[in-house]
């Protein structure tokens, strides 16, 4: 493993499918910092499809074949179903690589607490991709906070809704809640981890959550509400059957409310072959902007550009000893920690 400030983090993909396609290949294959060596899938479709998007990058079938070639790799991301993160991060840090591990970080909080002590020992870094923070929504509702435009925020509402009756159309569709399946393993960590970013560690949680999808999955809608130690009240909304959905923001302060409908334009802008190069990436339109102020008076607010390949900037500063990892393993267990209570008392 090497990692020297002038050469290219040698990178490997594990999963072809969503998050591997639409997220992970192409913020790599964009950042000059980082080199696409390996993408791992066993669909021929998704195999031929890699092949063709990525022609230099080599394509092999299984993990085992991955690790076959750790001697020439620095850093593994794994965007694979959950059941499979805790086997194929300790194997990667076994094999002295760094890992990104998808979000939902692993299936148990113990697995995540062993993990992270197993990179810990083997001196490799582990970081869990929480891109949400860098929505553009997010990062203006940041702004806003940092400015004060609100005053004193009281409430946070925060929502991932949509209509999607027919689910997925992957494994997230049948996933059972010991494999990490269901919408709060799946939002709710995105959700989650946004609210203790803007408003600090949870005092108390409460969760209520539904399944009314596949008869052999886990939940399909979910609500959550913290209590955070600075005294905001988040309350988080998931539904994939949400035939009208809500603002994805509304936050309450004594001074403002910021209400934001639609969801961040990264994804499906990735999906359709945006590069993040391109000056339209993450430009969300005056038209999907949130509004300011109170009721009669609020105005619309200039969105910030969303930035997901900062992710992997700060990752890559981060191997290189020049900065913070962008994702701390412990914040994704601690939104790991209140799921498991949500889920165990629902």
């Amino acid at each position: 493993m090497q990692n020297s400030a002038g050469a290219p983090i040698r990178t490997a993909v594990v999963g072809f499918g969503i998050s591997g396609k639409v997220f992970h290949a192409p913020l790599i294959a964009a950042d000059p910092g980082y080199s696409l060596d390996v993408i791992v899938t066993a669909d021929p479709e998704r195999a031929a499809e890699a092949a063709r998007l990525y022609p230099h990058t080599k394509v092999v079938p299984t993990p085992e074949d991955l690790f076959a070639l750790a001697a020439a790799l620095d850093l593994v991301i794994l965007g694979t179903p959950p059941l499979t993160h805790f086997d194929l991060a300790a194997t990667a840090i076994a094999h002295n690589l760094h890992v990104v591990v998808d979000k939902p970080f692993v299936t148990t909080a113990a697995h995540g607490a062993e993990l992270i002590t197993r990179a810990s020992e083997a001196g490799v870094q582990l970081t869990v991709f929480q891109n949400r923070r860098w929505d553009a929504d997010f990062l203006t509702l940041q702004k806003l906070l940092r400015d004060g435009a609100l005053g004193e925020v009281r409430t946070f509402e925060s929502r991932f809704e949509w209509w999607r009756p027919e689910g997925f159309g992957n494994w997230r569709d049948s996933a059972t809640l010991a494999e990490c399946g269901g919408i709060l393993h799946d939002l709710g960590a995105h959700l989650i981890d946004q609210a203790i970013q803007l408003f600090g560690q949870v005092a108390d949680s409460y969760g209520e959550t539904a399944n009314r999808g596949h008869p052999d999955g886990a939940d399909t809608e979910a609500f959550v509400s913290l209590l955070h130690d600075s005294g905001v009240r988040s309350r988080l909304w998931m539904n994939g059957m949400a035939a009208q959905v809500g603002p994805r923001f509304h936050v309450l302060g004594s001074d403002a409310g910021y209400t934001k409908w639609g969801l961040d334009s990264q994804e499906p802008a990735l999906a359709a072959g945006m590069t993040p190069s391109d000056p339209a990436y993450g430009v969300d339109p005056q038209t999907h902007w949130g509004t300011l102020g109170i009721d009669g008076g609020a105005v619309p607010v200039p969105a910030e550009k969303g930035n997901y390949p900062r992710f992997y900037r700060n990752l890559a500063a981060a191997l290189r000893g020049q900065g913070p990892l962008p994702v701390q393993p412990g914040e994704s267990l601690e939104v790991l920690k209140i799921i498991e209570k949500i889920h165990a008392l629902s």
